[in-house]
């Protein structure tokens, strides 16, 4: 989506951390929102006191059930959105799984949203993303945002940077 910074309210500040997360069957973790109809990344908001990867691997674990080993940045990502007065700024990082994969622990909103954890390669997660389409403003942000970290963690895989 593409808003601009506008200047008749201020915005509130959100950081957020998400991951391009590979198992050992070189899937990622990705989640679909049934109640909206988009996927995305495993991620969230930076809580008080906390590093954004702090934050990142919490996250990660409650999204995915799984502990990670960050790898590398994939990059930052600043969204205006305007209808919540919000200005996001979301860092991504490429992944590892550490150890075994469990359940997620999704919280009460998330349950509401349809949340359903996934794991597939990531071509097919960059081909889910562009073809859905989602009335929900959240969603069309969330769809745009990842489809962009996806296809910079897909360069990145390419250039073998991470192994």
């Amino acid at each position: 989506m593409n808003e601009e910074e506008r200047f008749d309210n201020p915005y509130f500040l959100r950081k957020a951390a998400r991951a391009v997360v590979f198992n050992n069957n070189n899937e990622i973790a990705f989640q679909f929102a049934s109640k909206h109809k988009y996927y995305k990344l495993p991620g969230g908001g930076v809580e008080k006191g906390e590093t954004i990867k702090e934050a990142l691997k919490r996250e990660v674990l409650e999204e995915s059930g799984c502990g990670i080993d960050i790898i590398d940045d994939v990059g930052i990502i600043i969204e205006y959105r305007n209808k919540f007065d919000t200005l996001q700024i979301s860092y991504c990082f490429l992944a590892k799984v550490i150890g075994e994969i469990g359940n997620p622990k999704y919280e009460e909103l998330e349950i509401s949203e349809g949340l359903m954890p996934m794991w597939t390669p990531i071509e097919k997660a960059i081909n889910l993303i562009e073809k859905v389409n989602t009335n929900d403003y959240q969603g069309r942000f969330i769809k745009e945002r990842d489809l962009l970290f996806l296809k910079e963690a897909l360069v990145l895989i390419n250039k073998n940077r991470i192994n």
